[in-house]
């Protein structure tokens, strides 16, 4: 690499696959091994460039042409498929608006981050900080996440953080087409004083007269290829002589195109006269034909709207049954909670459910360690009927805390009674402080659900020792080695 050079680019050439229809697993593409075809799309075609140390370069050409590729080639974002490119001294991009940013995190926290991204260490950010949040003008924002960040207020910091890196290569593509005016100018002015600094610059742009300013030279790149490589003032004059000239050739074809438009829609009317005389033809059988099908229809509706009048009254019907049902939610239980919801068929079926204290006494306030008694009174239409009793318990988050059936407790099924009583005792409620909601329900023993009520009773449970932390307390203790 020659000293006085920065960047050094010769026969790069870059393509890639674009896939028609790519299977993406091995088993797709083994058993569909003809759907793995692909289009190889040469993007650059051995372009060769020295860019000096020092030297602003502009690279310009319409959409597609190659220049952002070349751009993250430059970065090593991407390698070339073919060629080399050499680079000397801290290299530093603006490629995409907020690359390497955290949404999550504030302003601050992803400078550190941003600037670990180009070699940057820590007490080297603290040094420059004030620096990176005066331009950025970002003050009374700089803790707030980025997520709340506008695409302008993204543009200022990600700016911010790169021209206080220090690099001897500056590399942005567009960047400056985002932000206010006023910061618009500032980056322009600040970009200047870098080039004055001698910071190597090589910046992608559509304006043309931004490149004509700051550039020392313009790089024109077409369809892969270098076409003009020059002056700035020069280049943009010729690309945009050769703009214009694309234009009015694009203008004279989509004239062209425009007559064969309009001969096609003449005969396309022509066409349309002959099926509007055929339509007017066929219009005496068509009403005909559509006056038996309206009585078809008639008579449908009037099954259909018969039908749909019955399914409503069912829907009201079961509207009325589950808001009945949760209405006895407050039946059953004085210590009933806002949110309880019930449902079963009621073939076996609560009667009242209360949660009592050490002292046998009704309660929604109680202590970790505290005994605890659910009293759980039941009627069954049939009695004789097998019966298994659950109970639940889940923290207000919706994290499940516990759950208990005497199936699984005791290895049997409660064979019901008329009226029967249930009580499910807590010797030791390890659960720590918090608002827990208590589910019961009865099912058969092939699961059929008797009666389901999802968070019955709403409790408070208070830790008053507060040793322990998460959602039930463990019996423990700490033992020290005392051996020396």
């Amino acid at each position: 690499m020659k000293p006085e050079n920065a960047i050094e680019v010769r026969n790069v050439r870059k393509h890639f696959k674009v896939y028609m229809d790519k299977g993406h697993m091995l088993r797709e593409r083994l058993i569909h091994w003809n759907r793995n075809r692909y289009e190889k799309r040469e993007v650059l075609k051995g372009i060769s460039f020295d860019v000096k140390k020092g030297e602003s370069v502009g690279l310009i050409g319409r959409n597609g042409c190659g220049k952002s590729t070349t751009l993250k080639l430059l970065t090593r974002i991407l390698r070339p498929n073919e060629g080399t490119i050499e680079t000397e001294g801290r290299v530093c991009s603006l490629i995409e608006l907020g690359a390497g940013f955290h949404p999550d995190m504030s302003g601050r926290e992803n400078v550190y981050i941003n600037a670990s991204i180009f070699g940057i260490k820590a007490r080297e950010v603290d040094q420059r900080m004030n620096d990176i949040i005066r331009f950025s003008e970002l003050e009374e924002f700089i803790d707030n996440p980025v997520r709340t960040y506008s695409s302008g207020m993204y543009m200022r910091l990600a700016f911010s953080v790169a021209i206080n890196v220090d690099a001897d290569i500056l590399l942005i593509d567009e960047i400056l087409a985002v932000g206010d005016n006023s910061f618009q100018t500032k980056c322009f002015n600040k970009l200047k004083s870098l080039k004055e600094q001698g910071t190597t610059i090589v910046i992608v742009s559509h304006a043309l007269g931004q490149v004509e300013k700051l550039c020392d030279r313009a790089i024109w790149i077409d369809e892969g290829v270098i076409r003009e490589d020059g002056p700035a003032r020069i280049v943009c004059k010729d690309y945009l002589e050769r703009m214009e000239a694309s234009r009015l050739e694009r203008a004279e074809l989509e004239y062209r195109m425009q007559l064969e438009d309009e001969k096609r829609r003449k005969e396309e009317e022509e066409q349309r006269k002959r099926e509007e005389e055929q339509r007017k033809r066929e219009e005496e059988q068509q009403k005909k034909d559509a006056e038996r099908q309206r009585r078809r229809e008639e008579k449908r509706r009037r099954e259909e709207e018969a039908k749909a009048k019955k399914l409503e009254a069912e829907q009201q019907r079961k509207r009325e049954e589950e808001k009945r049902r949760n209405a006895s939610c407050r039946e059953i239980a004085t210590q009933c909670g806002p949110d309880a919801r019930r449902s079963g068929n009621w073939k076996v079926r609560f009667t009242e459910v209360r949660m009592l204290n050490s002292q046998d006494e009704e309660s929604l306030i109680f202590h970790t360690g505290e005994k605890v008694k659910i009293k759980m009174c039941y009627e069954s239409e049939l009695p004789g009927l097998l019966g298994n009793f659950v109970i639940g318990i889940t923290r207000n988050d919706w994290v499940y805390c516990y759950g208990a059936t005497i199936a699984k407790s005791e290895e049997r099924y409660v064979k019901t009674k008329r009226k029967g009583e249930i009580d499910f005792v807590i010797e030791n409620l390890d659960l720590l402080e918090g608002t827990y909601f208590l589910d019961v329900r009865i099912r058969s023993e092939k699961e059929e659900v008797f009666d389901n009520i999802y968070s019955l009773i709403e409790f408070q449970v208070n830790n008053t020792a507060q040793i322990d932390f998460g959602i039930f307390a463990m019996r423990h203790i700490w033992i020290e080695d005392e051996q020396e």
